[in-house]
């Protein structure tokens, strides 16, 4: 049986293009098709809605005085350099490599919203009755499975090395 190349840590950096890529495409769309403080009922649990978070994750900080934006964008930047270099570290660990390059997708998709709009655009809104989940978008979906993935491949490997 050949071996098995590892991959070339560029591939996973075409995951994370990728997601960028659709992120900043369908905000674009969202912005342009849906007006501010506009929603669209799509389903009766879920509304397309066009909302700037200028806070973190359930709009941690949103209500700060500016500050915050560069404190994001530092973060952003800082995370985005570290995974950088363990995808080159570590570019042979597939499941690994897959939950940090969704990351670094997330991750750099909402740092250019930081940057042209001083906040993160959000627009899926999920609710049900008079309980709300915070708006979100791809970005952020594809942090959440990333940072799944990356639980998924510690608990794989703590399991493989128990059974050892």
């Amino acid at each position: 049986m050949p071996e098995r190349k590892a991959p070339h840590w560029a591939l996973w950096l075409s995951v994370s293009a990728g997601v960028v890529l659709v992120d900043q495409a369908v905000k674009t769309v969202i912005r342009h098709k849906i007006g501010l403080p506009q929603s669209i009922r799509v389903t009766p649990f879920f509304d397309l809605v066009l909302t700037y978070n200028p806070g973190a994750a359930f709009s941690f900080l949103s209500t700060a005085s500016g500050w915050q934006r560069n404190l994001f964008i530092g973060i952003a930047l800082a995370a985005s350099v570290l995974i950088l270099h363990l995808l080159r570290k570590h570019a042979g660990e597939r499941l690994f490599c897959l939950g940090l390059s969704l990351i670094l997708g997330g991750a750099v998709g909402n740092l250019l919203d930081r940057v042209q709009f001083g906040a993160v655009v959000d627009f899926l809104h999920f609710h049900l009755g008079e309980h709300y989940w915070p708006a979100f978008n791809v970005a952020d979906s594809s942090i959440t499975c990333g940072a799944g993935v990356l639980i998924w491949d510690a608990l794989r490997r703590s399991k493989a090395r128990s059974t050892r």
